[in-house]
């Protein structure tokens, strides 16, 4: 009885937003993969490891990711509340056994036990994230690229959340921070099992709610607008930190503002119960026959769109011949994507950018040390809070841009692969203030990837098998990590190193890295290419969704005149 009442609440709009702002909550603490560098030191220090072994170990946590084909595939085979019901526990059980080494509880584990254990971390989010993001782009269909941009951008915000809380309650204690990364995220996922759940394709009722739907999107946004700026005025400042009554202030503000997308559905569901109440009374009123007829004339202007809209994609579909592959645009099986030539671009193009940015985000620890500064955790704070601009901000704007001007989405990973190439030639070249330029460079630029990858795959392939599809691209996380990572920078800082007693090595200065940041950013050279014949390629696809989008507009117009 509880579970059909929860699904009649899934079926409604404000159920609807509901779910979203319970996968926002979610996504606020799914990115603590991101998080290794702030406890990566302790864990070299501790264990007596080399750079490429400590390396080793931040791949280990990706390589976590290689297995979200798993939730991929089970995200069509089971309930949203079961993908993070299995992602909570996977993540209290990762992090926790790390929390028991770093704080001391047990002896320091075998190398390859570590490796588990990360790797169990760093794929518990997997599942965390492909409930949310499969759910909610299928909720909302009509918003793929805001949907994914919000969604994104706050697990942008979730490092600098738990970086900024673990500092200002527990002065960036490695221990901690372990235990807030094994405990948080199991009570949000708790909630979460509640609320999140995949209603009915309601395409179109969604005609007429598109622009109260725009008006939600903004107001989440700007929400998340003010978390990214209270986190980056704490960073600058050093408000949030060293403890005591201003630290705890802090928090509470955050959590407030955290809690506060809440007020939406709030809002969305005291909106639909005017509705109803509006409508009883004038049915009790008695309304004559002619205003019943305009309203279903008005009511059915949507549905007529939409049925002559799936009766034009019936009749593509049917023109082709018996065995011929689908064009892009149309749903695709597994088999047909993973053959695509346009699949593979940005497979390859993804791999260049998240992977290069993957090499950062895990040796910030060690690059901050080589650069001469003692405390990192804001160039950590840092990348996070600027990923999280890059996804909202790309989101929107490519959204914005397919409307008005059919511009690929594809167009904006190639814009963000040619800043991300100039943010390492800047690191490349060790000036003061270059790490903290190319943290907020790489950041944003990694963020754009992620947010506009998203909804491009779901708008080339399908929704179908989209978790599926969107796991197998999630694969250039561990394979990105490998190369650039645990290869690249893990060997070319060992050439560099010199030995310290007890076991491990250290660089210091420039050198460190800089053949590192030099062979990365030709990758992303490389990467614009790849993005610049993805984009030539999906025009086509692109120029078909924004007449869609344009007879969707029309139509309301149409509905709001009849009305």
């Amino acid at each position: 009885m509880v579970a059909a009442a929860l699904d009649a609440m899934a079926a409604t709009r404000w159920g609807r937003w509901l779910g979203l702002v319970t996968a926002v909550w979610v996504q606020c603490i799914s990115g603590n993969n991101y998080t290794f560098s702030n406890y990566s030191d302790s864990l070299k220090t501790l264990m007596g490891l080399t750079q490429l072994q400590l390396n080793g170990l931040s791949v280990a946590k990706d390589v976590g990711k290689a297995f979200g084909l798993l939730a991929g595939l089970a995200s069509d085979r089971v309930p949203t509340w079961l993908l993070l019901a299995i992602g909570s526990l996977e993540g209290l059980l990762g992090y926790g056994a790390q929390w028991l080494v770093v704080s001391r509880s047990v002896a320091p584990l075998p190398y390859w036990q570590m490796c588990f254990f990360l790797c169990l971390g760093g794929n518990s989010t997997t599942w965390m994230n492909t409930a949310v993001l499969v759910t909610c782009i299928r909720n909302f269909r009509r918003s793929r690229g805001p949907v994914s941009g919000l969604l994104k951008g706050y697990v942008g915000l979730s490092t600098a959340i738990f970086t900024d809380v673990c500092s200002a309650l527990f002065a960036d204690d490695p221990a901690s921070f372990l235990v807030m990364l094994s405990i948080v995220p199991a009570a949000v996922c708790a909630v979460a099992m509640v609320f999140l759940r995949e209603g009915p394709n309601t395409g179109a009722a969604a005609v007429g709610d598109e622009k109260e739907d725009g008006r939600c999107f903004a107001a989440i946004n700007s929400l998340a607008v003010a978390i990214a700026l209270y986190l980056l005025a704490a960073d600058l400042t050093g408000v949030g930190g060293g403890g005591g009554a201003v630290s705890a202030v802090f928090v509470a503000v955050l959590l407030v503002l955290l809690a506060s997308p809440a007020a939406v559905p709030a809002h969305v569901a005291w909106r639909s119960w005017l509705g109803e109440r509006k409508a009883a009374n004038a049915d009790l009123e008695g309304a004559d026959s002619s205003s019943s007829s305009s309203s279903s004339s008005s009511a059915a202007v949507p549905l007529l769109l939409e049925a002559k809209v799936a009766a034009a994609v019936k009749e593509e579909e049917e023109a082709r011949g018996p065995g011929e592959r689908p064009r892009l645009g149309e749903e695709h099986t597994i088999a047909q994507a993973l053959t695509s030539i346009d699949f593979w671009l940005m497979f390859a193009s993804f791999l260049m950018g998240v992977g290069t940015g993957l090499a950062v985000m895990n040796n910030l620890g060690q690059m901050g040390v080589a650069m001469g500064y003692s405390d990192v955790s804001l160039f950590v704070s840092m990348t996070s809070i600027w990923g999280f601009f890059g996804r909202i901000a790309s989101g929107t704007i490519s959204e914005h841009f397919i409307k008005t001007r059919a511009i690929p989405r594809p167009f904006w990973n190639a814009a963000s692969q040619i800043v991300m190439a100039v943010g390492y030639v800047v690191m490349a070249l060790g000036m003061p203030g270059s790490l903290f330029i190319g943290s907020v460079v790489v950041g944003a630029c990694y963020g754009v990837r992620l947010a506009v990858t998203v909804p491009t795959a779901s708008e080339l392939f399908g929704l179908k098998y989209y978790g599926l599809i969107y796991n197998i691209l999630i694969l250039n996380l561990p394979l990105g990590s490998f190369l650039f990572s645990g290869l690249l920078a893990g060997l070319l800082y060992d050439a560099q190193a010199t030995p310290v007693p007890g076991g491990g090595n250290t660089c210091v200065g420039a050198h460190c890295y800089r053949l590192v940041f030099v062979i990365m950013a030709i990758a992303c050279v490389i990467g614009f290419g790849l993005d610049v014949l993805l984009c030539v390629r999906t025009k086509r696809v692109y120029a078909k969704i924004h007449e869609s989008k344009k007879s969707n507009n029309r139509s309301t117009a149409v509905v709001q005149r009849v009305s």
